[in-house]
C-alpha cells in the first residue's frame, strides 16, 4: 500500500466522481483509476460501488476511509512536529470560522506578532467545520456556537449579547431597548436557518409567541447592517457587528437575555505549532480585553 494510493483515495471517497477528483489532483482519469484499482487489490476488497464516472463508497470503504483519514492525519502531525522542533516556522495557519465579526481585529493583532506566518480563513457552515476537525485541516475554528464533541476542544472565549439593529428615523431610534414582543409587525433581515444566531432569535420569539416576519434572508451576516440602513428591515445582530460609524442605532432586549457564545476549537489530536500556540494567546487576550470593555 503506497502513501499516494492513499491520497488518491481520500479525494475520490470525497468528490464521488473520476472527472471531478482527477481535476482536482491533476492527474489523468486512467492514471487515477489505476490507482485506485490497485489499492483495491492489495486490501482484497472493492472500495467503491460505480455507476460510470460516478462512485458512491460501499461499507467497506466507508470504513477505511475513517482509517485511512487517520493514518494521513498523523502523518502530517509528524511533519508539522518535526518542522517545529527544526524551527522551520510553518507558513500558513488554517483557520475556519462560523463568525467573522471580530477577525479582522485578531488577524491584525495576530500579524503584529507573526508576520511570517499566513493565516488562511475558511467561511464555513457548522456541519463543514465539524468535518474539517476530525478530517485534521484546520488548526482553530472560531465558532458560534461551540460544538461539544470528545475529541474537539472547546474553549468558549465571549458571551456576545445579541442586539437589534434599527435605521435612523425607525419608530424605536430614539430607544435604548425594547421587548420582543414590541417587534412583533416589523420586517426582518436576517441569516439564514442553521446558523447559530438565527436559532437562537427564532427560539426566543417562539417563547413569546411569534416568529419574525423575515423578508431577506442570507448567508453574508455582513450584509445586514446595509439592509437596516436601507430601511429594508431591521435586524438582530450580535453586539461584536455593532459599528458605530453606521447611521444604525443598536437597542438591547429587555425581557430575554439574548447572548450568543462564540468559541475557540481544536481537535484534540492536531499538533500545535509556536505559530498557533501564540495565534489562541492572541484570541484569548482579545476577548478578554473586548470582555473587560463591556463592563
Amino acid at each position: 500500500m503506497e502513501l499516494l494510493q492513499l491520497q488518491y483515495f481520500l479525494t475520490v471517497a470525497r468528490l464521488e466522481h473520476m472527472t471531478e477528483a482527477s481535476r482536482a489532483l491533476h492527474v489523468t482519469q486512467s492514471s487515477l483509476s489505476r490507482t485506485i484499482q490497485r489499492l483495491e487489490e492489495s486490501l482484497g476488497v472493492p472500495l467503491f460501488n460505480r455507476s460510470g464516472r460516478k462512485l458512491k463508497l460501499n461499507e467497506a470503504g466507508s470504513r477505511f476511509l475513517r482509517r485511512a483519514e487517520r493514518a494521513l492525519f498523523e502523518l502530517e502531525q509528524g511533519k508539522l512536529e518535526l518542522n517545529d522542533l527544526a524551527g522551520r516556522v510553518p507558513g500558513t495557519l488554517e483557520l475556519a470560522v462560523t463568525t467573522a465579526s471580530t477577525l479582522p481585529n485578531i488577524l491584525r493583532a495576530f500579524q503584529k506578532r507573526r508576520n511570517n506566518v499566513q493565516v488562511h480563513v475558511q467561511m464555513t457552515s457548522l456541519r463543514e467545520m465539524i468535518a474539517l476537525l476530525h478530517r485534521g485541516e484546520v488548526d482553530f475554528c472560531l465558532s458560534s456556537p461551540p460544538i461539544y464533541e470528545e475529541d474537539i476542544e472547546c474553549q468558549i472565549v465571549f458571551v456576545d449579547p445579541i442586539l437589534v439593529a434599527v435605521p435612523n428615523g425607525h419608530r424605536l431610534a430614539n430607544r435604548n431597548s425594547v421587548t420582543l414582543l414590541e417587534l412583533r409587525e416589523e420586517r426582518f433581515v436576517g441569516v439564514k436557518r442553521g446558523y447559530g444566531i438565527r436559532d437562537i432569535v427564532d427560539a426566543a420569539c417562539k417563547s413569546v409567541e411569534f416568529e419574525p416576519h423575515y423578508v431577506y434572508e442570507g448567508d453574508e451576516p455582513a450584509r445586514l447592517s446595509a439592509l437596516v440602513e436601507a430601511e429594508i428591515g431591521i435586524a438582530f445582530m450580535p453586539s461584536t457587528a455593532r459599528n458605530e460609524r453606521d447611521p444604525i442605532r443598536y437597542l438591547h432586549i429587555d425581557d430575554h437575555n439574548l447572548v450568543r457564545e462564540i468559541a475557540l476549537l481544536r481537535h484534540k489530536s492536531r499538533y500545535l505549532t509556536q505559530g498557533a500556540l501564540e495565534f489562541r494567546e492572541v484570541v484569548i487576550d482579545y476577548f478578554e480585553t473586548l470582555s473587560k470593555q463591556r463592563i
